[in-house]
């Protein structure tokens, strides 16, 4: 009797046709002698969906071909089984994926997605909502909503808003963060919430970040001329307390003078005053690369 695996697929993530992406996914499953169960979101009831899915299939193993957005749906919907989580990324954020370090090849993806180990990553819970990679306030947030009433995608959207943002910068905010810290009031453009290290991009926002460390990092980004984002974009975080202050916590409580534009692991939010934050320790087990074991 064969093993199943679901293989979850968003459609229009990264503006890319993902029918060869599928194939693939199909021969490499056809080959290991597993029964493929493809599913491509709408948007619609998905998560409800997957969960159905599972119940009917039980497998061991779900794929998502997909970005962060993807990735943290069926993360979410699979939060109370025991289900390893494999990743191809196929989206315009493919933040955790570059985190975990996986390759840009399909074929190598594939057998790290069916066979190989994995890692039980921490969620961060922020106002009741989880964020899997990196949330933040201010002026990346600010860009994401720009990018996302864009009509051009991929990295040149991202790099053409990053500069519409610069160009439009408001005022600083105003924030208060208090915690098992001395707290914190201080002028800021930007707050990251990370529970990893690097933004899909590649940008090193959060040089120390450990996915399954029970903690997460506030980096407080104080400075955001041109300079200190060339430092940041060329994967130089800035060493000066006066520009960046890198605190260590699971748990923490942020308020901010004014409503500040927010998201979470690549999409916008709204804008927040204040935020709640604690760390979710081991919520999510995912498939990584290490030398390959039979777990299926």
């Amino acid at each position: 009797m064969k093993n199943n695996v679901i293989l979850v697929v968003n459609p229009i993530s990264g503006d890319v046709d993902k029918s060869d992406l599928i194939d693939e996914v199909a021969f490499f499953a056809e080959k290991e002698n597993l029964n493929l169960v493809i599913y491509n979101t709408s948007g619609v009831s998905d998560s409800d969906n997957i969960k159905a899915l599972y119940a009917t299939y039980a497998p061991k193993r779900i794929i998502v071909a997909g970005g962060d957005g993807t990735i943290k749906m069926v993360a979410e919907a699979m939060e109370t089984l025991d289900v390893i989580i494999g990743i191809l990324p196929a989206g315009s954020a493919n933040g955790l994926a570059v985190d975990l370090n996986l390759p840009s090849g399909i074929s190598e993806n594939l057998e790290i997605a069916f066979q190989n180990g994995y890692m039980e990553i921490d969620m961060v819970s922020i106002n009741g909502k989880k964020s899997i990679h990196l949330s933040d306030l201010g002026i990346n947030a600010e860009m994401i909503k720009n990018y996302e009433n864009s009509s051009i995608r991929g990295k040149w959207g991202y790099a053409l808003q990053t500069v519409n943002t610069l160009i439009d910068l408001e005022d600083p905010f105003i924030a208060t963060i208090t915690g098992d810290f001395p707290t914190i009031e201080c002028e800021a453009r930007m707050i990251v919430i990370a529970n990893s290290q690097k933004y899909g991009t590649g940008v090193s926002i959060n040089p120390n970040g450990i996915m399954d460390d029970g903690k997460f990092e506030l980096v407080i980004l104080k400075n955001m001329d041109l300079v200190v984002l060339g430092k940041i974009i060329t994967g130089n975080m800035p060493i000066d307390v006066n520009d960046v202050e890198i605190i260590s916590t699971d748990k923490a409580f942020i308020t901010t003078n004014i409503p500040v534009s927010f998201q979470i692991d690549g999409e916008y939010c709204g804008t927040e005053t204040k935020l709640v934050i604690e760390i979710l320790p081991k919520q999510m087990k995912v498939a990584i690369p290490n030398p390959p074991i039979q777990i299926i």
